[in-house]
């Protein structure tokens, strides 16, 4: 496709050509800015060798959905995901719809509405070929550049994830216990909304001031809660509990009052913060993390290229719940320093629980076989625990189930 919407006939032929040898499973985009796009959706090298593999001669047939059609037009609201699982029968392996001019096709993330994909199904392999609306804009490079890149779908729908961004937080016990607390609120009311002021004071010998290095966007926690694997009972991590978002607006410092006889009174005087995003009332008690730092997070889901063996240490929310369903948010007790990575796609395996035999009058204990209960996906670790959204189940998650690499 030219620049300028059209097409002269050595481009026409080479188009046909490119389809004819080259082009595997594929999804057409535009990108005026390789290089700034590359940096925003980056794109790992096995996922780039799979793409070229896959465009030597295509996808096995099997491993296509059963129900894949052969024509698909993209859709507002539509991810990657969606339409690698439309496919495929592992979504997770959506660099293989990927595998088509790979000079053409720098980034496989600028897919928008409007696009037509036709499956090719010929000597035992897949292929798509686009269409649709990336050939017929008619509109000028700048403008044709915001417009897609308004409209690229992402890889998952971000408001399943970004709620849980900034409210999970794994700490070690004597960090929370020395971070700066709240000692006080406006009026010493609840808060229960945004828009609210609270008094915190830092430990002691370690005042909350507003210096130079000083972090100005918090978290407000309560109740580190000890994250213990399943298997050993060793403590992983403290999980904290997410209470509010924080902005520090002055100092806590001391101050000077004149009283009888000439003395002079000092006075503590605690450090201000702005309250926003409250989730729960703000209590005399809560601790302050320092915020971190939230830039562009990209999921690309991938199988882990390392054996994963990992169980569900708890169920993020609320302490009461016992079962976990799709689109929730579960820990498992495995992370960084396993080789756990965002991203990564793992299978989740129910069942395996030792239950009584009643029928056997020696009420023998028997181990049932876990079976796959659906898939779940990496989206924020710690060094030695890790939270997945669970992206399809078919039955309750709970601690203990387990999650193993994809087959």
């Amino acid at each position: 496709m030219q620049e300028n919407g059209n097409q002269t006939e050595a481009g026409k032929q080479g188009r046909a050509a490119a389809l004819a040898t080259t082009m595997a499973l594929s999804l057409a985009c535009v990108l005026p800015s390789g290089a700034a796009w590359a940096q925003k959706f980056p794109i790992t090298a096995q996922q780039r060798a799979t793409a070229q593999q896959a465009a030597t001669r295509g996808v096995p047939l099997s491993e296509l959905s059963a129900d894949a059609p052969d024509t698909y037009v993209v859709k507002s609201g539509d991810t990657l995901w969606a339409i690698a699982g439309i496919y495929l029968k592992r979504p997770w392996r959506w660099p293989e719809l990927w595998g088509m001019n790979m000079q053409a096709i720098a980034n496989p993330h600028l897919i928008y509405p409007g696009q037509t994909l036709y499956l090719d199904k010929s000597g035992g392999y897949a292929r798509l070929r686009t269409g649709g609306a990336s050939e017929t804009i008619r509109v000028s490079p700048r403008t044709r550049y915001e417009s897609l890149a308004d409209s690229a779908l992402p890889t998952l729908r971000p408001g399943l994830i970004e709620p849980f961004l900034v409210e999970p937080e794994v700490v070690q016990e004597l960090a929370f216990e020395q971070a700066p607390r709240i000692v006080a609120t406006r009026g010493e009311h609840s808060i229960i909304a945004g828009g609210d002021r609270a008094y915190a004071r830092g430990p002691d010998g370690s005042p909350l001031a507003l210096a130079a290095d000083t972090p100005r966007q918090w978290r407000v926690y309560r109740n580190a809660v000890p994250m213990k694997d399943p298997s050993t009972g060793e403590i992983l991590g403290y999980e904290a509990q997410y209470v509010a978002q924080a902005s520090l607006v002055r100092g806590e410092s001391e101050q000077e009052t004149p009283v009888a006889d000439g003395k002079v009174q000092v006075d503590i005087v605690p450090a201000t913060v702005d309250l926003s995003r409250v989730k729960e009332e703000v209590r005399p008690g809560d601790r302050l993390l320092p915020a971190a730092k939230r830039g562009f997070v990209n999921y690309v889901p991938h199988a882990p290229g390392i054996p994963v063996g990992a169980q569900v240490v708890s169920l993020y929310g609320s302490a009461a719940v016992s079962y976990a369903g799709q689109n929730q948010v579960v820990s498992i007790n495995r992370g960084t320093q396993d080789g756990i990575e965002v991203g990564q796609v793992l299978t989740v395996l129910s069942g395996g629980q030792h239950v009584k035999d009643k029928t056997d009058g020696r009420k023998t204990v028997i181990k049932l076989p876990s079976e796959v209960n659906g898939t779940a996906m990496v989206f924020r670790t710690f060094e030695r625990v890790s939270y997945v959204l669970l992206l399809r189940v078919t039955d309750a998650v709970q601690v203990g189930d387990h999650l193993v690499n994809p087959e």
